[in-house]
């Protein structure tokens, strides 16, 4: 698989070239790609560069390419309802690994087969580690740019994490 990010939009700002890479992947369970060619562009709109991992993604491998690639935020996407089940191995995954334990790190779209999660569903996944949970079902596309937006470092600690709003 080649982890070369994309070039960014020829439109885009010079400053905005520069803003680092993101990983763009589902978990693997979920062979939907739609969502994720969805994710990579507007990413590359708000000016990084994207690594779309596509579908079906093994743990093991968005581990490894993570740190090979040393983005500034990851992004996983879940279609198939699976995603508040799987996410919580994944984030411990990523978690585990000592060089992305400060990596931000969100997850979004349907994440369980019933639709909305409860509150304290969500806020597992966010104990678990996510920064940031974009359930379908309770936000929109708009907090999920501002968020990707106000990523500005890989390097940040947790405790500097913590003051991001999800």
């Amino acid at each position: 698989m080649n982890l070369t990010p994309l070039a960014p939009p020829p439109h885009a700002p010079a400053a905005a070239r520069r803003r680092g890479t993101v990983v763009v992947t589902s978990m693997a369970s979920d062979s939907h790609t739609w969502n994720l060619v969805y994710l990579q562009l507007l990413i590359e709109e708000l000016g990084y560069e994207v690594v779309n991992l596509g579908p079906c993604v093994p743990d093991d491998l968005l581990v490894t390419s993570c740190r090979d690639l040393a983005p500034e935020l990851v992004v996983i996407s879940s279609v198939n309802g699976h995603g508040h089940q799987d996410g919580l191995r994944v984030i411990a995954a990523l978690r585990a690994a000592g060089e992305l334990s400060a990596t931000p790190v969100v997850i979004g779209g349907k994440l369980g087969v019933t639709g909305r999660q409860s509150p304290e569903e969500l806020a597992a996944l966010t104990a678990a580690g996510f920064d940031a949970v974009f359930d379908d079902a309770s936000t929109g596309i708009a907090d999920f740019s501002r968020f990707v937006s106000s990523v500005e470092s890989a390097a940040l600690r947790p405790a500097e994490r913590a003051g991001v709003p999800a």
